[in-house]
């Protein structure tokens, strides 16, 4: 089968091995089976913020990635960040759930109610 017929078989949502030709601040170039091209954008590379694609990706590094879509030239737009799930993200403690904070929440309440009357009634007892 020659390296055409190859290009012809990948298609979008295909995951194939890429090995890393090229690195730019931008992305890194692929080259994909049958000789076949492909950029993958610096958003495309993790879930995490990428700030430099180096931190990632090497060259002649073998990754592989999913074919999210095909330029008019017949070079290939992939994505590594589409072929992992991404990590689950930590709860945040909520201070709701914490009975502590509402204990300490309610004490505060209470005083700053009193501190408040208190600023009331020493106003009305001031006037002439």
């Amino acid at each position: 089968m020659n390296s055409e017929a190859k290009k012809q078989n990948l298609e979008i949502g295909d995951i194939v091995p890429g090995k890393v030709v090229k690195i730019t601040n931008f992305g890194a170039f692929l080259e994909l089976e049958g000789g076949s091209s492909g950029m993958i954008h610096i958003s495309e590379i993790d879930h995490s913020l990428v700030k430099d694609v180096r931190d990632f990706l090497a060259e002649e590094q073998v990754v592989d990635v999913k074919i999210i879509s095909v330029k008019d030239d017949g070079k290939f737009a992939v994505s590594i960040k589409q072929t992992t799930e991404p990590a689950p993200q930590q709860k945040r403690s909520s201070y709701r759930k914490d009975p502590g904070f509402e204990k300490m929440l309610k004490k505060y309440m209470k005083s700053s109610e009193q501190r408040l009357a208190d600023i009331k009634k020493n106003r009305m007892t001031k006037r002439p």
